[in-house]
């Protein structure tokens, strides 16, 4: 009776102990601030996952650099110490050229035309070329907005900016840009652009609205130029090492959540960057409505320069130019 007793207490804590145990931990990365859409949506999408496979992965999501700088966080990818992350398509594109494409500056003519981007096959196959090379999986596409130029001084045509030292992303291709106006390219991390700008390390930084509005640039910069000279998205990415162990039904899941959260950080940050001239305006900024065509005629020479950043095809390139 005893045995039988000990046997059966034995096998009530072996069961309690099969969900804790069958549960997978996952941490997702990225650089922006915890009010962000990004990080919201990460965090809806970690309580979804969660919730679609019955609580067997736990997706804990760490903001604002926590886990490293973009470079940083995709080595770890790679590594296998985190296991998903947003990145901006440059720095995928320092792995994989083709996947950088809609950042080269004024390649996107506006908001539908990166909707058309993000819904073509052209995306699709690009990313797969991605997939073939690093072996993790492209998961979504979200809009992070028109890049905008600021400074301490008013900006209204590409010779205002020869030898302005210029902050942007350490990644290749924003080089595109800072070579079509003859600024000097200053590649920082993203957590250290405040003070940078702050001491005067830099004379301006380039970012879309809401992000201006979230590292509070607006603080240490007084004019906002409305340049919208990259349009910007991330990747979701998932790491192989995580990717390859889940099953077909799993990688849906993976998959319909990442795109709605994706989905759902591009409706708020669209409907923000509408809205924020305004709201800098009321802080006393001066913000500069730019004639965009002297800088597109500057930086559209060198779409196809490899020596500029270019690294896709020219069928690549004629292809996104013709989407509708």
């Amino acid at each position: 009776m005893k045995l039988f007793a000990f046997a059966a207490a034995g096998l009530a804590m072996a069961v309690a102990a099969t969900p804790a145990l069958a549960q997978t931990k996952l941490k997702w990365a990225h650089v922006y601030e915890t009010p962000e859409p990004y990080h919201t949506e990460a965090l809806w999408a970690a309580q979804e996952i969660a919730k679609r496979t019955n609580n067997k992965y736990q997706v804990d999501v760490f903001a604002a650099s926590q886990l490293g700088n973009e470079n940083q966080i995709n080595e770890a990818l790679t590594l296998g110490t985190v296991d998903i992350i947003y990145t901006g398509v440059a720095f995928a594109g320092s792995i994989h050229k083709p996947i950088a494409i809609s950042n080269a500056p004024f390649i996107l003519r506006d908001f539908d035309h990166w909707k058309a981007y993000r819904d073509s096959k052209l995306f699709t196959d690009i990313a797969s070329g991605y997939e073939q090379k690093t072996k993790h999986k492209v998961t979504a596409l979200t809009y992070y907005g028109q890049r905008h130029l600021t400074a301490n001084k008013a900006i209204n045509k590409p010779e205002d900016m020869k030898g302005m030292k210029l902050r942007v992303p350490p990644a290749p291709l924003y080089l595109m840009f800072t070579k079509s106006v003859g600024a000097n390219a200053t590649p920082i991390a993203f957590a250290e652009v405040y003070l940078a700008l702050q001491q005067g390390t830099v004379d301006g930084q380039e970012n879309p609205l809401p992000t201006i509005m979230a590292k509070k640039f607006y603080e240490v910069q007084s004019h906002i130029m409305l340049s919208g000279h990259i349009t910007e998205s991330l990747l979701s990415i998932v790491g192989g090492h995580v990717w390859n162990k889940l099953s077909a039904d799993e990688k849906t899941i993976f998959t319909d959540v990442l795109k709605t959260a994706a989905s759902r950080a591009t409706d708020q940050i669209r409907i923000s960057e509408q809205n924020l001239a305004a709201e800098f305006r009321k802080l006393g900024k001066t913000v500069v409505d730019v004639d965009r065509k002297p800088f597109i005629a500057a930086a559209a020479p060198l779409h196809n320069d490899a020596s500029a950043g270019a690294g896709w095809s020219k069928a690549e390139y004629d292809t996104l130019q013709a989407l509708k």
